[in-house]
């Protein structure tokens, strides 16, 4: 299939969720923006489906939607969180990964795909990432056989000076220096799949893309865990974070200033093409 994405789309999808996200001090936007997803996944004829659960007394939901395939068909999860700390109009962090996901499932929904494919917005994720662990729990406990799961996790902010990209002790040799690259990691247990998607992402024009692979569930490295392909890892599914690497080059990472302004759309059309080219491939 021919890939467009629509940069404007983008636009305006993150016009809408870009807003604190919090459970504790934005409530309303929250629920505002579920309404959104919701409105959206079902204007693209996808199942949409609300995945309910609690924490701390009070009911959640993460919201999905689901493109199906014929009977016995291997699972593909494309996922992105849409909540944001207190504080934070939280546009890199998530409402980016959150666009691409909503930009991602408009243009897959016209394909035919072998595969059936769900597209998770899950709640929580800033709370140590609670609704895709009782998500990624319900499926294992159902025994659902997941071939791979991506989740989008700030995909907008780059920075293309020297010197503006960081990392994790002992990594910085191995990689540029310069923020303006895609970050794609996987463990071990999702080698296969790292390479299998990246190779298809590498054919965007335009699209630096970088991987890393790590040992075991990532605690060698913690900063590699924090989002919502930890609990897959954890549970022994193929899993890969996409990812502008968040506070090793965004210097308005959970704070105030991460607003759409600071955001690159045209890099971010490239990653949602990247990421429609890396989901039918596989």
């Amino acid at each position: 299939m021919e890939i467009r994405v629509d940069p404007q789309q983008l636009r305006r999808n993150l016009q809408a969720i870009v807003g604190e996200r919090s459970p504790f001090s934005g409530q309303r936007h929250l629920a505002e923006v579920e309404s959104f997803i919701e409105k959206e996944l079902a204007s693209y004829s996808l199942a949409v489906e609300s995945d309910t659960f609690s924490y701390r007394g009070k009911n959640f939901r993460n919201i999905v939607g689901r493109l199906s395939a014929q009977r016995g068909a291997s699972l593909i999860i494309l996922g992105a969180h849409f909540d944001s700390v207190e504080g934070t109009p939280g546009a890199d962090d998530n409402a980016s990964g959150l666009a691409v996901l909503l930009e991602a499932a408009r243009l897959l929904s016209r394909a035919r795909l072998r595969s059936e494919l769900l597209f998770c917005a899950f709640n929580l994720e800033e709370l140590n990432m609670i609704g895709s662990t009782y998500f990624a729990k319900k499926l294992k406990a159902a025994e659902v056989k997941v071939d791979a799961m991506i989740s989008l996790e700030m995909i907008g902010y780059t920075d293309p000076r020297p010197g503006s990209q960081k990392y994790p002790i002992g990594l910085s040799w191995l990689y540029p220096d310069r923020g303006d690259f895609i970050g794609v990691i996987g463990n071990w247990n999702s080698s296969s799949l790292l390479r299998r998607f990246t190779r298809q992402m590498r054919q965007v024009p335009g699209l630096p893309v970088e991987t890393l692979s790590v040992p075991g569930n990532g605690g060698l490295v913690p900063a590699v865990r924090l989002s919502d392909h930890s609990p897959f890892w954890d549970l022994g599914y193929p899993a890969l974070m996409v990812t502008d690497t968040s506070f090793f080059r965004n210097p308005h990472y959970h704070g105030p200033r991460d607003t759409l302004d600071t955001l690159n759309l045209d890099f971010m059309a490239k990653v949602c093409a990247g990421v429609i080219r890396g989901v039918l491939g596989l």
